[in-house]
């Protein structure tokens, strides 16, 4: 157990003589000093934790006394003692701050997965959920952000290694979801590092997914005649999310369709994660709209598939749906949902439209690295006339 008290090192004597009074930190055997401003002149002036034969004794003993409270109340808030050195307790109690309600690594996940669940993004919830019941169950309960350092990372690294025998890139998964909540609590102002405790562990970028497909594939998708209802749905969500520039299911979902020309939204994925509105605009094109006129909900709005289960088994479903349409079709390539999104962009570019206007219509973030775009506001003419461009490439002849 951690201890802390007053002293004072009778060999470490200031330049004038005089002599600190330190806190002293005991923990697993070994100790370490917090220097305070307090001073002493002689050795008899100090004595098991007091000041004494001096005027100003007793209002100094007063004020250590405060400070040693201050000192106590900040190791009493620290959870999992165990988990650091006698040097890292040291850091932490020196650099800590007083605060009336410490922000801890599981109220910020838990935070952010409510806001994932009200945003009907489950499954990247569902991630977060077990990644904070891992590290929770690591650190013997919740921890303080404040507390998290490289050190701990690298143990939880080792604890899932052992405990879980995970390879490397699930290993990388779980660093990523733990950096995840430890960014959000910075961007909120939660907490401060002088080094960001994931830093320690660099994560391997993942392999690029090859799920585009050729545009030949796409005009056999949207031709093609399924007699399967399940197969008609996947055949239309899919060429739909083409349409309408790669948009997300969830997006696509929650639309309003009544009364409108236009597909204008927010993509669910950013809204909590990007400053500023990423507001997407487009105009409905009219490939899109028998499509949408055939499962829309005139009462909502929204698209009806008479699928009454939740968004996540809707996802899957549709998801298989789009695999068994294209083996129906001897479609070689693997097709997803996601394939319509990453076909857009890669059909997009083969025809020469620049990057920028692409990310505009997938509600991408633009790359910091071209900052002449920076000045560049693409706006729903830009999206319209690219689109219209992709489309059309659609009505050429290509052999089969």
């Amino acid at each position: 157990m951690a201890t802390i008290k007053l002293v004072i090192l009778p060999h470490a004597v200031l330049k004038d003589g005089t002599h600190r009074i330190r806190i002293a930190v005991n923990h697993q055997g070994i100790t370490r000093y917090i220097p305070t401003r307090f001073k002493v002149e002689t050795l008899t002036q100090f004595r098991d934790g007091q000041v004494l034969n001096r005027p100003d004794a007793h209002t100094l003993n007063i004020k250590l006394r405060n400070l040693l409270n201050d000192y106590e109340e900040r190791l009493y808030n620290i959870p999992s003692l165990q988990l650091y050195s006698c040097t890292q307790l040291k850091e932490i109690l020196h650099n800590g701050t007083t605060i009336d309600k410490p922000s801890t690594f599981q109220a910020v996940a838990t935070e952010y997965i409510e806001e994932l669940r009200q945003d009907k993004r489950d499954n990247y919830a569902t991630l977060l959920e077990r990644n904070c019941r891992y590290f929770t169950n690591f650190c013997k309960g919740d921890i303080l952000l404040a507390s998290i350092t490289p050190y701990i990372i690298q143990n939880y690294v080792r604890y899932l290694k052992k405990n879980y025998r995970m390879n490397d890139t699930t290993i990388d998964m779980f660093i990523s979801r733990t950096r995840t909540i430890i960014n959000r609590a910075r961007k909120q102002n939660l907490v401060h590092y002088d080094i960001i405790p994931t830093s320690v562990h660099k994560i391997q970028s993942p392999p690029e997914r090859e799920l585009d497909i050729t545009i030949q594939e796409i005009i056999t998708i949207r031709d093609s005649s399924p007699e399967e209802r399940k197969l008609i749905v996947a055949r239309d969500v899919f060429m739909l999310s083409y349409y309408l520039g790669g948009a997300n299911l969830i997006d696509i979902l929650s639309y309003d369709f009544r009364n409108t020309s236009h597909f204008e939204y927010v993509r669910t994925k950013s809204r909590n994660t990007k400053t500023g509105d990423k507001r997407i605009s487009l105009t409905i094109p009219s490939e899109a709209e028998p499509i949408i006129e055939r499962w829309v909900n005139k009462n909502t709005g929204k698209l009806d598939f008479g699928y009454k289960f939740s968004y996540s088994n809707f996802s899957r479903y549709m998801n298989r749906g789009i695999k068994s349409l294209a083996e129906s079709l001897h479609i070689k390539h693997k097709v997803t949902y996601y394939s319509a999104r990453k076909s857009f962009v890669q059909h997009g570019f083969e025809l020469g439209i620049p990057l920028e206007i692409l990310e505009y219509c997938i509600g991408q973030s633009m790359k910091k690295n071209r900052p002449i775009f920076n000045y560049l506001r693409i706006m729903r003419d830009h999206a319209d006339k690219a689109i219209r461009t992709i489309l059309d490439n659609l009505k050429l002849d290509y052999p089969h």
